[in-house]
């Protein structure tokens, strides 16, 4: 299982056209089975897709329509587990919280990879690869 970061589901609908490699990128991965989600994820992809400045500008049915679908990958809730295992990533490997959060709901999903661009591509975090779909070369 791989777990998808929030940055590849706003590459999948951006209209940015900056974004069209990345965004075909990211359609042929959120067409993968094998793919998990939080909703710590869900979360921050409405409140990012609904900008009206931002690469996607979705209307409020858009989004919500786009979560909905996303609900056919398993989806890992916050729970007090995933929490203190957040912290847990912060403090031994010096990330965000939220990025912490990311790894965390990774880690209780089952998966082995993390889908993003936001950590260091290849790092390994307690067994969780994160894999920048986006790099050259990357394996999808």
């Amino acid at each position: 299982m791989r777990f998808v970061d929030t940055n590849v589901l706003i590459y999948g609908v951006s209209r940015a056209p900056e974004d069209a490699d990345k965004s075909l990128i990211a359609r042929e991965v959120l067409a993968s089975r094998d793919l998990a989600v939080s909703v710590q994820v869900l979360q921050e992809f409405y409140v990012q897709a609904r900008r009206p400045d931002g690469p996607c500008a979705m209307s409020d049915d858009e989004a919500v329509e786009f979560v909905e679908d996303l609900r056919r990958y398993p989806i890992q809730t916050l729970t007090l587990e995933v929490f203190w295992t957040a912290l847990g990533f912060q403090q031994r490997f010096g990330v965000s919280y939220w990025d912490g959060a990311i790894l965390a709901a990774a880690q209780h999903s089952g998966c082995t990879s993390l889908l993003t661009e936001d950590l260091s591509d290849g790092q390994d975090y307690d067994g969780i690869r994160v894999v920048n779909p986006f790099a050259a070369g990357a394996g999808r």
